[in-house]
């Protein structure tokens, strides 16, 4: 069976010896989206607008610094704890999701503690475009040719040439796509039963999905830590673990309220 190739080149722009990535474009989009959706639920629900740069920078610094130290410590542990200058490497590679996920949730928790501002209601329209951010991340991911699946021959598989020549799962897609769809089920409960449903609820809902989808997909998707290679396991489906039992908790606790 033939199957699709893959072989974009990672670099968009280059301009002598300055390259612009793919990735960089895409996770700068993310960014921007999630600006300009928290502009614009303010200003629908009438909130203090002078609050949103401040604690945006808050969740940027958390989701950079937190995705750079789960994956230094979540996934190379023995390479960073014996070289722990390389953690500021960051030009090098090395973002973690479940890292960016809890430094962003503790940098607003601090944020919002600061300018005194409900940090629940927060994050509950946060996680929304934060499931666009996922998407945009995954497909920067899909550009790189990394976080491949496992080999198959099922019809869809894809031969990433700049890795091997192989058809393997391609679950980069399969996450992007999936939280694709998180995001407009997430934005049209916000959009059409915010008034309705209890505060914490749509930020249990993002967890328990965006971690239920990460979890299986991990079963496609090759090992990224090396000490989890005779687990049953993977690193990612043991972080994704206390995420879901944290999201089914506050949706139960939302309900009951």
């Amino acid at each position: 069976m033939e199957h699709f190739v893959w072989s974009a080149d990672p670099v968009a722009l280059s301009f002598g010896p300055f390259h612009l990535f793919w990735y960089g474009i895409l996770f700068a989009t993310a960014i921007l989206s999630g600006l300009e959706f928290m502009k614009w639920a303010f200003k629908v629900e009438k909130k203090d607008e002078s609050v949103i740069e401040p604690l945006f920078i808050y969740a940027v610094i958390g989701i950079v610094v937190g995705a750079r130290l789960g994956h230094c410590l979540f996934y190379e542990p023995e390479f960073y704890l014996s070289h722990p200058m390389k953690i500021f490497a960051v030009w090098e590679g090395g973002l973690a999701s479940h890292g960016g996920g809890l430094g962003a949730i503790i940098a607003l928790y601090i944020g919002a503690k600061k300018y005194k501002f409900d940090f629940l209601w927060l994050i509950d329209r946060l996680v929304i475009p934060t499931a666009l951010f996922g998407f945009f991340v995954r497909m920067g991911n899909f550009m790189n040719s990394e976080i491949i699946g496992n080999v198959t021959d099922v019809p869809w598989a894809i031969v990433f040439s700049r890795v091997d020549e192989l058809p393997r799962h391609p679950t980069q897609l399969y996450e992007a796509f999936s939280y694709l769809l998180i995001f407009f089920l997430l934005f049209w409960i916000y959009k059409t039963k915010r008034d309705k449903i209890k505060v914490g609820f749509i930020f249990g809902l993002f967890l328990t999905l965006v971690f239920s989808a990460r979890f299986l997909i991990e079963f496609v998707k090759t090992k990224q830590a090396a000490y989890t290679a005779d687990m049953a396991l993977s690193a990612g489906q043991m972080l994704s673990i206390p995420f879901l039992v944290v999201g089914i908790g506050f949706m139960i606790w939302s309900l009951k309220k």
